[in-house]
């Protein structure tokens, strides 16, 4: 047989999409497993027939093709917020990697098409995305949780000018990523309301939403209008956190709140919302998130405050389930 294994998947990927979970050539023989969860009998003879015609035509003449039905469903959790500046990105990856140490299987998926900032804040700068078939491969991060982000598919500083439809389709290949083992994907959007955002809801329902806010009152009506978009989705608010809540003076050690103290909680608990905890305005946070050490990963006072809205996220989703 003279087709490559890496031919072969590229033969298959009209004709198996995402339900192709093997492909294997070994003395001549060609084995292929497909992931038929879901489907109608009829349809599963239709996947079949189509895959069998699209082996032979690529040269395969031995093939073993097999069915399972076990398809490994994932929870996506999206990260949002009504503007930028908020911190949602630092939230989000200290999140992620808080859930991995309370045992989960997580992945992270930086959404932020035009300003990707996680592969700095995992530590993963510079790095590029293998692909398997026509899917890529996560990049593991140092804190056990793989990533992927536009950032590891463009050059550092590099401006991205898409249109929606553009922005929307990386979404998809970020998303429909091999992701292995992997059970909770938190999805980091771009601050807003804008093509991302409704690309997700369409065509990746999340579980559950979790909106960043800072205290005072511009940043949570803009707040507002992310938690409506997720409410017209009918995706569910896991809760509030509010961020860069508090700030402890280093040299003195007085307490100040220079964008004001409990507006979040007290926006949750008008709007009827879980609130998750607040993350205080710690210079410790901003020079380790820049240095790729995220605080959750530590066990300092402010790894705790990520631990403790994991604890929360973590609660809500198991009491779904």
């Amino acid at each position: 047989m003279d087709i490559t294994e890496e031919a072969l998947r590229a033969a298959l990927a009209t004709a198996a999409g995402d339900r192709l979970q093997t492909c294997k050539l070994a003395d001549g023989v060609a084995t292929i497993m497909l992931e038929v969860g879901g489907l109608e009998r009829l349809d599963r003879d239709k996947l079949e027939m189509a895959v069998r015609d699209a082996a032979r035509k690529a040269g395969v003449s031995d093939l073993r093709l097999g069915m399972t039905a076990e398809r490994k469903a994932r929870v996506i959790i999206a990260v949002g917020s009504g503007k930028g500046g908020v911190g949602k990105s630092t939230l989000s990856a200290n999140l992620a990697v808080a859930m991995a140490r309370l045992g989960r299987k997580v992945g992270l998926v930086d959404a932020d098409i035009y300003g990707p900032s996680q592969p700095r804040l995992l530590s993963t700068e510079g790095r590029r995305p293998e692909a398997e078939g026509n899917k890529m491969i996560p990049i593991p991060s140092p804190y056990g949780v793989p990533m992927l982000s536009m950032g590891h598919l463009v050059q550092p500083g590099q401006a991205i000018a898409w249109r929606g439809p553009m922005a929307g389709n990386a979404l998809n290949q970020l998303i429909d990523a091999h992701w292995g083992e992997t059970e909770i994907i938190i999805v980091d959007l771009p601050p807003g309301t804008g093509d991302v955002q409704l690309t997700m809801l369409s065509k990746h329902k999340p579980a559950g939403a979790v909106i960043v806010s800072t205290p005072q009152d511009l940043a949570l009506m803009d707040a507002t209008r992310a938690i409506g978009l997720f409410e017209q989705g009918q995706v569910p608010l896991i809760g509030m956190v509010e961020n860069m809540a508090g700030y402890i003076c280093p040299h003195c050690g007085e307490a100040s709140d220079p964008f004001g103290h409990g507006g979040a909680e007290a926006a949750a608990k008008t709007m009827g919302l879980p609130f998750l905890g607040r993350v205080p305005l710690d210079l410790a946070i901003r020079q380790e998130s820049d240095a790729g050490n995220p605080p959750a990963a530590g066990d300092t006072p402010q790894a705790e405050a990520f631990l403790s809205i994991a604890r929360g996220v973590l609660a809500w989703l198991d009491a779904k389930r």
